[in-house]
């Protein structure tokens, strides 16, 4: 019996279809299949094997080939906005390399900076201590409290501390949680921030004395968010870490806000598009009216610490956006909203991107100036020595940052995956199959205690050598192309 791989697909159906190329791959699926077949059972290399270590082992050997021996053909096409920032993309393992392009369409590589990053802000208060402390005007019996000032630097879920404020309403105490009063809202007018105190679960604060108090804020950071102890069926712990880590970079007031809850329950319109110029979407927004988080008391639906934020922006009409079974109230005309900007930008990086890069400043390079010292420019950094700009890897908020001469470009990324993002992805090049079956083989076989040490050698030898194989086909090295480089480099090649 015929076993044609093409069987059952005409040329006809091949050409007008869309997946084309499909012919020298082979999928993760068949790679086990047929090493089931070929390497375990009676008499053969692994007698009683487990298909699951079978499948775990392929995939691992997947993603190991795909970041130095497989081709990556991964690529992301953006204008680099005004933020001077791209987010990695959600399958991203490692880069391969940034360009941008030029009106002709020729790739001009971006180099990584190694001057500058983007390091965690710490909060300070005036003495340089690391703490982040305000006096407070406390009312007995109210969850309202009037800073001493304006405060840039605290934001809504921050942890607040102080001798008069119990940690926790009264219902958790009552179930016996161990819960942490957070600033539920904030607001700011005429110099002065007014802050609303609640709890993880969205319930009042009140404070137990009336007059002034040095208060203690911290960001907090929990695993889950809900209450102590059993709800709904489900345990919850509530871990305040207690970090310094500055969230935020700045917060304004717009005023003139209107909303109808009869007509959109997440809308709200300012007086004029001009009016919110400065919001954009991500942005926290904090108001009186706004229910922050407020999950229900039959389990705990993943509410966030950042609140109502904002969705969309169309003219002077913002849509906004709220976790759990939080809720927009009735709010007034003319209503004050605060909105807070939480991206992660330090000082460092922001005078960087704001700064014009020293190569934009003397573009050519054989001007009047440096004409007549005749390549003497001695002390120049090689990567300066370059006008298409430079950016750097932000791995912890995964985000690349440019340099502001990139903005408005067209930029590409070109960079690896591991070939398992998605089921389309998993398969294999048939130049790498062979070097799959030796990595699954050595991979079952290493895993396992009654396995002669000279096998496991054996196969780990076949495993490198088959690797070296599939790296060698997979380069695509062909002669003609080296022919015409060498004959680039004026050098006489005999034919």
């Amino acid at each position: 019996m015929s076993h044609g791989l093409l069987d059952g697909q005409s040329q006809h159906g091949y050409y007008n279809g869309d997946e084309f190329g499909g012919y020298q791959f082979i999928s993760l699926d068949e790679v086990i299949d047929n090493f089931t077949a070929t390497y375990v059972g009676e008499g053969k290399l692994l007698q009683k094997t487990l298909s699951s270590d079978i499948s775990f082992h392929a995939h691992r050997a997947l993603q190991e080939l795909s970041y130095d021996t497989l081709k990556s053909c991964k690529a992301q096409e953006i204008e680099i906005p005004a933020s001077l920032t791209m987010p990695l993309p959600h399958d991203y393992v490692n880069y391969v390399k940034l360009v941008w392009t030029d009106a002709a369409g020729i790739e001009r590589i971006i180099y990584p900076t190694s001057k500058t990053s983007n390091p965690k802000a710490i909060h300070q208060d005036a003495d340089g201590k690391y703490q982040l402390t305000a006096v407070g005007t406390l009312t007995d019996g109210s969850d309202t409290i009037v800073l001493d000032g304006e405060y840039s630097n605290i934001s809504v879920g921050m942890q607040v501390i102080g001798a008069s404020i119990p940690q926790g309403s009264s219902l958790n105490t009552v179930m016996g949680a161990s819960s942490t009063t957070l600033i539920k809202e904030i607001s700011t007018t005429s110099g002065i921030t007014t802050i609303v105190l609640g709890d993880e679960v969205g319930l009042r604060v009140e404070a137990i004395w009336s007059g002034n108090e040095l208060l203690e804020f911290r960001d907090t950071s929990y695993p889950r968010v809900g209450f102590g102890g059993i709800v709904g069926g489900q345990s919850f712990d509530v871990v305040p870490t207690g970090e310094l880590i500055e969230q935020r970079v700045s917060s304004f007031i717009v005023e003139g806000f209107s909303w109808d809850l009869n007509v959109s329950y997440n809308k709200i319109t300012a007086s004029s598009a001009a009016a919110i110029a400065n919001v954009k979407v991500g942005m926290i927004a904090s108001h009186e009216h706004f229910t922050v988080q407020s999950p229900g008391l039959g389990g705990v639906t993943g509410a966030s610490r950042t609140g109502v934020r904002v969705a969309d922006i169309q003219g002077a009409s913002i849509t906004l956006e709220w976790p759990g079974s939080s809720s927009l109230q009735r709010g007034a005309t003319n209503a004050d909203v605060t909105f807070i900007d939480d991206s992660s930008i330090s000082d460092t990086w922001s005078k960087y991107k704001s700064a014009t890069p020293s190569e934009n400043n003397n573009s050519d390079y054989e001007d009047e100036t440096y004409w007549p010292v005749h390549g003497e420019r001695y002390g120049l950094d090689p990567q300066h020595a370059q006008i298409n700009g430079s950016y750097y890897i932000d791995c912890a908020n995964g985000i690349i940052h440019f340099s502001s001469n990139l903005s408005g470009k067209t930029v590409i990324l070109k960079y690896i995956s591991d070939h398992l993002g998605t089921h389309e992805e998993i398969v294999v090049p048939k130049l790498a199959e062979e070097a799959m079956y030796k990595w699954i083989a050595y991979g079952c076989l290493s895993a396992r205690v009654d396995i002669p040490e000279y096998v496991i050698n054996r196969y780990k030898k076949e495993k490198f050598a088959e690797t070296r194989k599939a790296k060698l086909r997979l380069s695509n090295i062909k002669l003609e192309e080296i022919t015409q480089i060498l004959r680039g480099k004026s050098k006489q090649i005999k034919h």
